[in-house]
């Protein structure tokens, strides 16, 4: 039915796609496969991707797949890809816009011969339809690269001059690590393979058996023979096993519970002398990643509140699960990451009630354009403030910030229970020209009473808006005899 339904748009496609110059089919091909590389993936680009390539094969002409080849490359590197901006390190992680740069970096500067050739076998296999030959020619591929990489993370250890032409030729802002995060995956790539495939899909609850069973899935693969070459050795295994495992929590920062676990203690120096010691690494390190994604969200005006739910849980978690009373750098880390948060809190809650009062602020008349209102951005933006401040009621103990939040949450309480009636009285009392706006303030006023008092309040409110109006109408036409 739906391929019924589609067909004259794909026919229109196919005949559209005909009247393209060679070289324009080409260009789009490669812009096409260079934004799925950077994960901009659609239904839409997979199918004018797909009816290019067949009317470049009815034309007998062929197109370089820089995309396949690619992928196949980075299939190993999925778990570990995130979207954030490429200059946002996160410990054994990959921006996937770096993935583009880092593939002409191989394909260019490392290995120019040798990906050509290799990428062209591929791609043939592919048009081929021999998915396996084309797997196997990408291993092949990987275990080259993983040498010269290796050789070129060898020459910057001792060569400020190397690691600066290493950084000007990957072209990420962080190079030579996402250089040795490419080598550490890549080196490890079949046991987390093989890992992946026998992790649970998703772990409700990560306590004693699931923890059992997950650290013995990790000793097992640690305990496997390491690939030929591998520095590394179990320590890429465990941070990488870990970044798979804590993939598959429900609650990213209960990963810790199994660090407690192989040091059968939660002091700190007992975990710290355990390999498990990276998941608490990595948990804090996600906790540091929360809190500048949460400056982000704030500056933008978008919702935090499930995002400031994670943070609390994370920094309860470390606290309760770990004993972090005294000195270490994980305390240190920790109490840094609470102040942080304090700060950004604290900045932003005491500015709310000032943008809710610029919104409320009775107007005189003649302040007030004939058919204005209020922005719709602007109380939209408001509104997510307040929303906002009332998440940081249940969540500033946690994080430091509860003074500076209760003081506001007050402080706005009051403003909206007093100024409501004003804005209600100016509402019934207005004329034609200033009752937008007035109406405007007032359904704004619900809105943010919805928040701070609940539906039933809001109700009420918006009940008594109602009649206001139509007290105020009555007044100005009084029923004739």
């Amino acid at each position: 039915m739906t391929m019924t339904s589609d067909a004259p748009a794909v026919e229109r496609l196919r005949d559209y796609l005909r009247t393209l110059k060679p070289e324009a089919r080409a260009l789009l091909v490669a812009e096409l496969e260079r934004g799925m590389l950077r994960g901009e993936e659609s239904a839409g680009n997979d199918l004018i991707l797909q009816e290019l390539r067949r009317t470049i094969r009815e034309g007998g002409q062929s197109a370089a797949r820089i995309g396949d080849a690619a992928r196949l490359f980075f299939a190993p590197f999925e778990p570990f890809l995130i979207d954030d901006i490429a200059d946002h390190k996160r410990v054994g992680r990959l921006a996937r816009r770096s993935l583009e740069p880092i593939w002409q970096w191989i394909g260019r500067d490392l290995m120019a011969a040798e990906t050509k050739a290799l990428t062209e076998d591929i791609n043939r296999a592919l048009s081929e339809d021999d998915r396996s030959k084309a797997e196997r020619l990408t291993r092949t591929l990987q275990e080259r690269a993983l040498l010269h990489i290796k050789e070129a993370i060898g020459a910057t250890s001792a060569d400020d001059k190397a690691r600066r032409r290493l950084a000007v030729q990957v072209g990420t802002p962080r190079a030579l690590e996402d250089v040795k995060t490419l080598a550490g995956i890549l080196t490890c790539r079949d046991v987390l393979a093989d890992l992946t495939r026998r992790l649970p899909n998703h772990m409700r609850s990560f306590e004693r058996e699931q923890i059992h069973s997950v650290k013995s899935l990790l000793d097992a693969a640690t305990a496997a023979k390491a690939p030929v070459g591998a520095s590394a050795g179990n320590a890429d295994l465990f941070l990488y096993g870990f970044i798979l495992v804590m993939g598959r929590l429900a609650a990213p920062w209960q990963l810790i519970r199994i660090a407690t676990r192989a040091a059968e203690s939660d002091d700190v120096v007992r975990i710290a002398e355990t390999p498990y010691a990276v998941a608490v690494t990595i948990v804090i390190g996600e906790v540091e990643w929360m809190v500048s994604d949460l400056r982000a969200e704030l500056k933008a005006h978008r919702p935090v509140t499930s995002l400031l739910k994670n943070i609390h849980d994370a920094a309860r978690g470390l606290r309760t699960e770990i004993d972090l009373s005294d000195d270490s750098p994980w305390s240190r880390r920790l109490t840094s990451i609470r102040t942080e948060v304090s700060n950004v809190l604290t900045t932003e809650v005491e500015l709310i009630p000032g943008r809710i009062r610029r919104l409320l602020r009775p107007r005189p008349a003649k302040e007030i354009g004939a058919g204005s209102s209020l922005d719709p951005m602007d109380v939209g933006e408001a509104e997510t403030l307040v929303e906002f401040l009332g998440a940081c009621r249940h969540y500033a103990g946690e994080l430091a910030a509860s003074e500076a939040t209760m003081r506001t949450y007050s402080e706005l309480q009051h403003y909206l229970e007093s100024n409501t009636k004003v804005l209600l009285d100016a509402l019934r009392s207005a004329g034609d020209i200033d009752r937008p706006f007035r109406q405007s303030q007032v359904d704004a006023a619900i809105r943010f009473c919805r928040s701070v008092f609940g539906a039933d309040y809001a109700g009420l409110l918006a009940k008594a808006a109602e009649i206001a109006v139509q007290t105020g109408s009555a007044e100005r036409n009084p029923a004739r005899a």
